[in-house]
């Protein structure tokens, strides 16, 4: 586990930036993100290929401005930028571990949750950072491995209440934060913010966007 501290900046929706010793990772920067969601970023992470979680343009733009930044994720987003940048685009999936903007990551996970039965599973990956930091994508992936900080995707068509809150109960971290929020109301955040602190088991923390904490 790092002894470096790692801040955690909160992005609209389930993208989140995450710093070690001046180094920058950004995770799922997607079209319910901000449009500078990835830029500067040395590593990117995406976790599967709906557009709330890939926005091809905000890729581009951050691996076009910086030759050094590179790109992990699954074949089905791979497959869409690896011409354009040989050898930038990494494919990854479960099981897997590598080296990025000096985190150590491993792959857990393999298919999205289920929508509906009538609809297909994509493929989804989620990314352990440091051996202490989690997120799952769009699934309630239980890593073999504890976990000190989860991201937890609080609301989506594929997840109910309970369900989040069995998931953040078997997971077991240390603290979790929200992700995946952007289709809520300020209406709707208390209540659910409310249910997931007081049964998840865990000290459940929401971040605004742009917010940040060193976890």
């Amino acid at each position: 586990m790092t002894t470096s501290p790692i801040t955690l900046t909160k992005k609209s929706h389930a993208c989140v930036r995450l710093e070690k010793d001046g180094r920058l990772l950004v995770i799922d920067p997607g079209g319910f993100s901000e449009d500078d969601a990835a830029t500067g970023a040395d590593a990117l992470l995406v976790t599967h290929e709906h557009p709330d979680h890939f926005h091809e343009g905000h890729l581009r733009a951050a691996l076009e401005a910086d030759p050094a930044t590179e790109l992990w994720t699954l074949a089905s987003v791979a497959e869409q930028l690896a011409a354009a940048f040989p050898g930038r685009v990494h494919t990854v999936g479960h099981g897997d571990t590598f080296t990025a903007a000096g985190f150590d990551i491993q792959v857990h996970g393999e298919l999205h949750a289920v929508i509906h039965p009538d609809l297909p599973r994509v493929t989804n990956v989620g990314y352990l950072l440091d051996g202490t930091v989690f997120h799952p994508g769009d699934a309630f992936t239980v890593p073999e491995h504890p976990v000190d900080t989860l991201m937890v995707p609080v609301m989506a068509p594929w997840n109910k209440i309970s369900e989040v809150i069995d998931y953040v109960r078997e997971v077991k971290p240390r603290r979790a934060y929200d992700i995946h929020d952007a289709l809520l109301t300020d209406l709707a955040l208390p209540i659910y913010g409310g249910h997931i602190g007081r049964l998840g088991g865990t000290d459940h923390v929401r971040l605004t966007p742009g917010e940040s904490a060193e976890v």
